[in-house]
């Protein structure tokens, strides 16, 4: 069992979408975006999931990092891909949630998407 309340530097990046073409995102998100985040092998990137509801026109994008310099290694990666300028084509951004005990650096990278920062509290984290 994992230790109630531990430290945890683990970040999570939450990003919530409109679609602006259901079966176009589709597509996209899981033979593009998902298959070139997944081809970087980033080593400290936990997930990278992708979530839609039924009508494909709402998506959340799911991230799980390490720690907040691994975040930011992800959000390099992102910014020098070509991922990054299909991004507005496919999905209005609606929100940014980044959870964890994000670093400057990484506050200020996200706050340009209006993100707004939970830093960790409390519980526990079960490893698989």
């Amino acid at each position: 069992m994992a230790e109630l309340n531990a430290h945890s530097d683990r970040m999570v990046l939450i990003i919530s979408c409109k679609a602006k073409n259901a079966s176009d995102f589709k597509a996209w998100s899981k033979d593009r975006a998902s298959k070139y985040v997944h081809d970087l092998n980033e080593e400290n990137t936990i997930s990278y999931e992708w979530h839609i509801s039924d009508d494909g026109t709402e998506a959340t994008l799911i991230e799980t990092y390490v720690d907040s310099d691994s975040m930011m290694v992800r959000l390099g990666n992102h910014a020098a891909s070509p991922i990054a300028a299909e991004v507005a084509e496919q999905v209005e951004i609606t929100g940014v949630l980044c959870l964890g005990n994000a670093k400057q650096d990484a506050i200020d990278a996200l706050s340009a998407w209006g993100a707004t920062f939970h830093a960790h509290h409390a519980g526990f984290h079960k490893s698989n």
